[in-house]
């Protein structure tokens, strides 16, 4: 039986836990514990155990940083979570990600020749640093769409398309 949660690079054990499908166009599932309900993704040890199938999440950088706060307050980790820890955090997992690709060479769009297993544990590291860029954003009161939106736009005027004169 499932005996731990890994979630923004914590493996969290729990006991007495159900879980159970959300009745929304997310298809994910809750974790419930006490009174609190907590949307939690698919991890590997669930895959493993059967317990899941793969799913899709259609999920805002907003609601993310909502659950990571959230996540942050219950475990009482928000006095950890100044600017400097979690970049040096984001950091650390940048490293991980880049370990990935270490001595790969150059890989094809897609991934076609990877392992199912390397792909899942790319997608992990990934999302570890898009986690902690979030909290970092949330922490340091950026609006992390509304930068990026407008960061592309000024990328776009910094970089016209070539036919565009």
């Amino acid at each position: 039986m499932l005996s731990s949660l890994y979630f923004y690079g914590y493996n969290i054990p729990f006991a007495n836990v159900k879980f159970a499908p959300l009745k929304s166009k997310i298809r994910a599932s809750s974790l419930f514990v006490g009174n609190k309900s907590h949307i939690y993704f698919a991890m590997e040890q669930e895959r493993k155990e059967g317990l899941l199938q793969e799913r899709s999440i259609d999920i805002s950088l907003k609601d993310l940083s909502k659950q990571l706060e959230e996540f942050a307050k219950v475990r009482n980790w928000e006095k950890f979570h100044s600017p400097r820890n979690l970049l040096l955090a984001m950091v650390g997992e940048v490293g991980e990600l880049s370990e990935i690709f270490q001595w790969r060479g150059e890989v094809d769009k897609g991934l076609p020749n990877w392992k199912e297993s390397d792909k899942e544990h790319l997608g992990e590291e990934l999302s570890d640093v898009l986690l902690y860029l979030i909290r970092l954003a949330d922490i340091c009161g950026i609006d992390l769409g509304d930068a990026a939106t407008k960061k592309i736009v000024k990328n776009s005027i910094k970089y016209p398309e070539p036919n565009a004169f």
